[in-house]
């Protein structure tokens, strides 16, 4: 999804959000400190295999993901990292590693963190690695209506 279609996605929705350009980067650490939003804030989209099936976690970027603690929150088997190979396809029009936090948009479910809910906005890629979308959290959880749990750790 292109920026400018997830931006025609927010128009239609309603949704007041800013888009912040910033010099190309690819690691959640790199593009908070590029576009100067703290890594509590931006939201790095991890794509993860659960049970046999793809689903996104969305956690803050000063955070790493828990997959045991994933595993047992939602009940399932095993929570495993998906391959890019496995996903890539998924994602039509995205660069690799920026997919928005829009599970609903590419059809697949999508849980957050809780402490993304802690601040009023968050930020995240819009698709690509040079662009972010900041929106108010509460406008994003309206949205998507992701499953808040807790499987984010402290680095």
């Amino acid at each position: 999804m292109p920026v400018a279609k997830l931006v025609e996605y927010l128009n239609r929705k309603g949704v007041d959000y800013r888009l912040i350009a910033h010099p190309r980067a690819f690691t959640a650490q790199e593009i908070a400190e590029r576009s100067r939003i703290t890594g509590h804030e931006l939201a790095k989209t991890v794509i993860v295999r659960i049970d046999g099936t793809l689903s996104m976690a969305v956690l803050p970027a000063s955070e790493l993901i828990d997959l045991d603690e994933l595993t047992l929150a939602i009940g399932a088997t095993v929570a495993e990292l998906a391959d890019e190979s496995e996903f890539e396809r998924c994602f039509n029009g995205c660069e690799v590693g920026a997919m928005p936090p829009f599970g609903n948009l590419f059809g697949m479910k999508t849980y957050v963190d809780a402490e993304l809910a802690l601040d009023d906005r968050i930020a995240f890629n819009a698709g690509n690695h040079e662009e972010l979308i900041q929106m108010r959290y509460e406008d994003f959880e309206e949205l998507e209506r992701p499953t808040m749990l807790e499987f984010g750790v402290y680095a």
